[in-house]
């Protein structure tokens, strides 16, 4: 192999371990901080409908722009604009948004609770 060659592949080797690595600790945190399933809540956020109004990272039909983007929804200080960015308030908020906020356009879609909490364990993974 080209000796040129070897160094940029070292690194691209390296960088992708150090990505993959960030995505288990990701993941691991949301599941202690939430006690839900991430794997589950992305594939929830498809049959509740949350990819008809938002743009969810991961999600490949979630590329709407109704609602705002979720990206780094995990790293935002409030959600709604009213309530602290906690796994509790993030799982009311999807429960019943209204409760949050009487003029808010997200709709009540009759989310569970569990299913509250596999949901918010994947978005707390985008960080």
């Amino acid at each position: 192999m080209n000796r040129d060659l070897l160094f940029p592949l070292a690194c691209i080797a390296i960088l992708a371990a150090a990505l993959a690595a960030c995505d288990d600790t990701n993941v691991r945190v949301a599941r202690e901080l939430t006690g839900g399933d991430p794997g589950r809540g992305r594939q929830l956020l498809t049959s509740y409908g949350c990819v008809s109004c938002h743009t969810i990272p991961g999600v490949l039909q979630a590329n709407a722009t109704v609602g705002p983007p979720l990206t780094q929804v995990a790293m935002r200080s409030y959600l709604a604009g009213r309530i602290e960015n906690t796994p509790a308030n993030m799982m009311q908020w999807i429960r019943n948004p209204k409760s949050v906020d009487e003029k808010t356009a997200m709709p009540v879609t009759g989310v569970t609770d569990r299913d509250s909490r596999d949901i918010v364990a994947y978005l707390y993974t985008l960080r």
